[in-house]
């Protein structure tokens, strides 16, 4: 069986402040790449899988810089483009305790907002692919974006192509009326909905209850009616929620839900982890690759969220978008508990 992944989105320049310094304490950025669609398919690739990162980047040689950040992980990188003249940028501030990260983005006019749709071929990049993830990152981009994901979702349907989806309501580029414009018609080619509660209630318009993330409070019951509320309307065969209890910008827990046809017919909660978090940009993106490889390599959907949690567990302790784990390291953690014991 076919195990090939093709992604679609933006990967952009991360400046990041050094440690916890705030951005007017800064001299000097920690430059990596990062982006959603591009760390689950880095994620994927260091789990063993074959996946191709479809964008369009510069041509000058930051350009090449993001490309080559690609590579050195196994992303195949052969159906991005290259054209315009702008990488998108994002400028990171590490929070810490009780003081949030700071994002702030610098992307108006990037690569790949000029992408026209008709100069990607499609049918060509799924032969042989077994699944296509998306987030709602991507077409808040642009309507050529918007158009372009259309085109990709009626050819990945054709080729028999599972489809994900990660909601990722992103406010700086899009309103909730703009958001759910797009995205609920998006939703008919969408076999797994990942979300949080915010996603749900921004991308779709649908609400979490009375679950507020800020003060650490979970009201489960009403993520369990979420899941069932969102597989119900838009007939996904999967729906996976991210479930964050923010104690402090330094300490989480961290869990999720699934409701499947399969194993998870009544919603399961998952493992829960508390972590001290190193970087939590890229947290979701590392769920979503754990989810798809979880979803793609193991015969109990459960199996596959519990491992999708732990890789994305594991994420939040490493600096910079990308999870630079093994499966290993990811069984490791679902078979000891997590001590952190040195490994000698």
């Amino acid at each position: 069986m076919s195990k090939k992944i093709v992604t679609f989105g933006e990967i952009m320049l991360r400046l990041s402040t050094p440690g916890y310094k705030r951005f007017v304490q800064a001299e000097a950025y920690d430059a990596t790449f990062g982006g959603g669609e591009a760390n689950v398919a880095v994620s994927l690739s260091q789990f063993g899988l074959e996946c191709t990162f479809v964008s369009r980047i510069p041509s000058h040689e930051i350009g090449e810089a993001a490309v080559q950040s690609l590579q050195k992980f196994g992303v195949k990188t052969g159906h991005i483009q290259r054209g315009d003249e702008r990488l998108g940028i994002y400028f990171l501030e590490t929070g810490a305790s009780q003081r949030p990260s700071k994002v702030i983005y610098d992307r108006s006019n990037s690569a790949i907002s000029q992408l026209d749709p008709a100069s990607i071929d499609w049918d060509e990049i799924f032969v042989g692919k077994k699944w296509f993830h998306w987030t709602g990152i991507t077409p808040a981009l642009g309507s050529n974006l918007v158009t372009a994901l259309n085109d990709a979702c009626t050819s990945a349907k054709k080729a028999g192509v599972r489809i994900s989806c990660d909601l990722n309501f992103r406010a700086k580029l899009w309103t909730e009326k703009e958001a759910q414009t797009v995205m609920i018609p998006l939703m008919e080619y969408v076999d797994v909905c990942i979300a949080n509660e915010e996603d749900a209630q921004r991308s779709l318009g649908f609400s979490a209850g009375s679950t507020v993330v800020d003060a650490a409070r979970l009201d489960e019951d009403a993520y369990i009616t979420l899941a069932k509320s969102l597989k119900k309307k838009y007939g996904f065969d999967t729906v996976a929620i991210t479930l964050r209890e923010s104690y402090s910008a330094s300490l989480n827990g961290w869990s999720a839900l699934l409701h499947d046809d399969k194993d998870c017919k009544t919603p399961h909660r998952s493992n829960r982890y508390e972590i001290t978090i190193i970087d939590r940009v890229g947290g979701g993106d590392s769920f979503s690759a754990g989810l798809i490889f979880g979803l793609l390599t193991t015969e109990s959907t459960r199996d596959a969220l519990e491992f999708a949690v732990a890789a994305s567990c594991l994420k939040q302790t490493i600096p910079g978008d990308f999870n630079l784990i093994r499966v290993s390291e990811v069984e490791k953690l679902l078979n000891s508990g997590g001590s952190g014991r040195v490994e000698r």
